[in-house]
C-alpha cells in the first residue's frame, strides 16, 4: 500500500485519466468500507477481501441508502454507466496502491452485474395498482 493520502492519489489518477469524476473514487472506497463493515457485523464475518460480485452488491445497497433517487444523477455526473466502470475504478485504485487484490481478481469480475435501471431507478419507480 502507498503512503500518499487518498485525495492526492485521486488527483494523480484523474490527471492521467479523467474518464470518471473524482467523486466516483471516493464513493467506491466508501462503498467498499461499508460493504466490509456490513459483512463483518453479520454472523459470518470473513477476511478483508471482497469479491467483485460482493462489491457490486455493496455498491448498489450503499448508493441506494446514501443517495436514494438521486443515485442515477450522480452516476451520470461521474460518467459511470455500467458495472464494469466500477471495476475500472477499483483496478485504478489497486494500481496506485490504495487497494489490494488476489491473483484470482479480475476486472471481468465486474462485467455483467446489474443494469443501472434495475438497480438504481426501479426501486423508486411507482408501482401501478391493479384493481
Amino acid at each position: 500500500m502507498t503512503e500518499k493520502n487518498f485525495p492526492d492519489i485521486v488527483k494523480d489518477i484523474h490527471a492521467d485519466d479523467n474518464k470518471f469524476g473524482k467523486g466516483a473514487y471516493f464513493f467506491v472506497r466508501e462503498a467498499l468500507d461499508h460493504t466490509l463493515k456490513s459483512r463483518n457485523s453479520s454472523s459470518n464475518p470473513k477476511n478483508g477481501h471482497v469479491s467483485g460480485e460482493e462489491l457490486l452488491e455493496g455498491i448498489r445497497l450503499y448508493a441506494l441508502d446514501r443517495f436514494g433517487p438521486m443515485t442515477m444523477t450522480l452516476m451520470n455526473h461521474w460518467n459511470i454507466k455500467q458495472c464494469k466502470d466500477f471495476g475500472e475504478i477499483v483496478f485504478k485504485l489497486i494500481d496506485h496502491g490504495i487497494l489490494g487484490r488476489t491473483d484470482s481478481d479480475s476486472i471481468s469480475d465486474f462485467e455483467g452485474g446489474y443494469t443501472f435501471n434495475d438497480a438504481f431507478e426501479a426501486p423508486f419507480t411507482p408501482r401501478i395498482k391493479n384493481n
